[in-house]
């Protein structure tokens, strides 16, 4: 498997794709509405060059995956942010949504579960924010899903596309192998939409880097066609870790920490400790953990929430008990 494949991705892995979306989410698509690309994010990027330009508009609900702005940016389009903290969940209601569409919009990004809080849209949710969209027929939605099976909600995970399906035909779903197979490295998404809209990103594939790789290819293949036994061990795990770390932070003075419904992060607000140690923000904050504690965090400024920090739990029990201790002696210092 060392040739070029096919620009839009493997025959084979692209049935494997379908196989999957039919299988888990109960969505249906021809193999022309699928793209595989080098990892999600260049699948989000070709949505929105193909897409966006200037005078356009993309909603990026925060806190964000810190691409979502910077994409639309390179497209020359201007990013709206709607904002939404710890009393919301981290999750944008419909209102909100509403007030920040515009005649300009063209695009909205919703990530569930979310990078970096861990929130994820139950169905009834998803279906709130669609009624909005209802109303505006020249938006398209990118439900980034790339963290899908790493979830442990109190219902079962639902796509944007299966919640809504009077949106499917302007739904562009992507996801990847990089979070449920722990293959972040082989560098593998995949995007699936309207005909028209897929074939355009894969013009800019096209003209960019041509096909993902080869061998990546063929290793995705076999993760989604694969015994998926693994992936649910590796969620259960992900989950106990979450809970011992979520009861950890919030004991702490000066720290706020919203359970999460996926993914391997946890986003504590920090606005005690700030006050309390006279920091400006989270990024004063990480920058002292690390130099005192020799703990790394990502300051939530980079996320569009400077009052919040992003832990990531994607380690062992026992590097997470010690990352806790030394931030537990460098805020009591």
């Amino acid at each position: 498997a060392t040739r070029y494949t096919p620009i839009d991705g493997d025959p084979g892995l692209k049935e494997a794709v379908l196989d999957k979306f039919a299988r888990e989410n109960g969505l249906e698509y021809a193999a022309d509405q699928v793209l595989v690309s080098g990892g999600a994010k260049q699948s989000l990027y070709n949505l929105c060059i193909a897409l966006l330009g200037p005078g356009d508009e993309a909603v990026v609900p925060a806190p964000f995956w810190v691409s979502y702005p910077e994409m639309a940016r390179l497209a020359d389009a201007e990013p709206v942010i709607v904002e939404s903290g710890i009393e919301e969940g981290f999750k944008m209601t419909p209102e909100a949504l509403e007030a920040a569409l515009s005649p300009r919009t063209k695009l909205l990004f919703l990530n569930s579960p979310s990078n970096p809080t861990g929130a994820a849209y139950t169905q009834k949710e998803l279906e709130d924010l669609g009624a909005v969209l209802e109303t505006r027929p020249d938006v398209v939605i990118a439900a980034d899903e790339i963290y899908e099976h790493i979830y442990w909600g109190d219902e079962p995970f639902t796509s944007f596309a299966a919640a809504c399906p009077s949106l499917f035909e302007r739904t562009v779903t992507v996801n990847g192998v990089s979070k449920a197979y722990a293959m972040t490295g082989w560098r593998i998404g995949y995007a699936a939409g309207p005909k028209d809209l897929i074939k355009a990103m894969q013009t800019v594939q096209s003209q960019s880097t041509s096909n993902a790789c080869s061998i990546s290819q063929a290793a995705a293949r076999a993760a989604l066609a694969g015994d998926q036994s693994v992936v649910a061990a590796m969620t259960a795990e992900y989950h106990r870790r979450h809970d011992w770390l979520i009861d950890g932070l919030n004991e702490l003075p000066g720290v706020e920490c919203r359970r999460g419904e996926g993914t391997f992060y946890a986003f504590p607000r920090v606005r005690g400790v700030l006050d309390r140690l006279g920091m400006p923000d989270s990024v004063a904050l990480a920058e002292y953990l690390l130099g005192e504690a020799q703990v790394a965090c990502v300051p939530g400024t980079a996320f569009g929430a400077p009052d919040y920090l992003r832990i990531s739990y994607a380690c062992s029990m026992e590097e997470l008990n010690i990352a806790l201790d030394r931030i537990k002696q460098a805020l009591s210092a």
